[in-house]
């Protein structure tokens, strides 16, 4: 009995580990899903963004991606444009291409290539918030859950058939970094999960209900300032949605703030104002209540506690700031 039971699982590993995979992704967010497939799948080339400068030195540094593939000897190959650069891949002969957050629309030819076709590792319940940011709108559009879809890949952003998911419930807590590092880990699991199912032949292919589709676009500059004349939830959903990167901000008398975290009081308030200023509390208005900051980090400085920063202010000159 005990060989019986043992046999079906050894079988599924061999096959696993016979596959040829090429993965492309780039930021961490990707790098536990090419940790588990080094682990479980024959990684023969890793695709990922070029390398970019970083800091005021201006260091190249390797995407986190590219680092994790060098550190298992793995190929790397970091074209500028996918669309007109891809001899590498097809040279690879891949069974399957796996992309989590690369950041290029794969051209036709490449979805055409493998035998087993294109599958994508997307940070949202398709068809909910297709796009470059679904971390950061699942937080600021207010969804009350999220998580990771695994899907076909086609010519369109985000619209291939669905083949598993699995859901988060979002807390009032929550910010864009601690979905970020749940997601990243129940993405991975999910994927290896759903691989043998692929292999086989076995898999669902559930096609998008493209009525509901919901957009979750790259956050421009504009999208990081706050707007004090809307309601409390809204400024606190944009706070949290954008920490820790790349933060809201406001301006005080025309001088820009980052706005680390904070809290909603409903009551009475003058909005798009400062209207408490103690020792201990900085409130601003908004058109029900007032936000409470707890963390800020001024202009050219580093980034600290809401006690600490009115340690070193005139309160009342903060008091009279415009806010903008």
């Amino acid at each position: 009995m005990f060989f019986y039971s043992v046999f079906p699982i050894m079988k599924k590993v061999i096959e696993m580990k016979d596959l040829r995979v090429v993965f492309m992704g780039t930021p961490d967010f990707a790098v536990p899903v090419l940790e588990k497939l080094i682990l479980n799948t024959n990684v023969c080339l890793v695709v990922s963004q070029p390398d970019k400068e970083v800091g005021r030195h201006k260091i190249l540094m390797p995407t986190p991606v590219k680092k994790k593939a060098l550190e298992h000897n793995i190929k790397v190959f970091q074209p500028n444009k996918i669309r007109t650069d891809y001899e590498a891949i097809c040279d690879a002969k891949p069974d399957i291409i796996i992309t989590c957050a690369y950041g290029q629309i794969i051209p036709k030819v490449l979805l055409d290539l493998p035998r087993l076709g294109c599958i994508n590792v997307h940070a949202s319940l398709l068809p909910y918030l297709r796009g470059g940011a679904p971390l950061h709108h699942a937080i600021i559009d207010g969804y009350d859950k999220t998580g990771v879809t695994i899907m076909y890949m086609d010519e369109a952003m985000d619209t291939g058939d669905i083949i598993s998911s699995v859901t988060y419930k979002i807390k009032d807590t929550d910010n864009v970094g601690s979905i970020h590092d749940i997601l990243m880990e129940m993405g991975a699991k999910l994927l290896i999960e759903t691989l043998p199912s692929i292999i086989n032949g076995t898999n669902k292919r559930v096609k998008q209900d493209n009525l509901k589709a919901t957009y979750a676009y790259n956050i421009s500059r504009s999208d990081e300032h706050l707007d004090f004349t809307k309601e409390g939830i809204t400024i606190d959903r944009k706070v949290r949605g954008l920490n820790p990167w790349p933060l809201a901000n406001t301006c005080f008398d025309g001088e820009e703030v980052k706005i680390i975290s904070g809290y909603f009081v409903k009551g009475k308030s003058v909005p798009n104002k400062i209207n408490i200023v103690t020792k201990d509390n900085l409130g601003i208005g908004c058109s029900d209540g007032i936000y409470y900051v707890t963390a800020i980090k001024p202009s050219g400085k580093k980034t600290m506690d809401i006690k600490s920063y009115l340690n070193g202010v005139n309160k009342d000159k903060l008091l009279a700031k415009k806010i903008s």
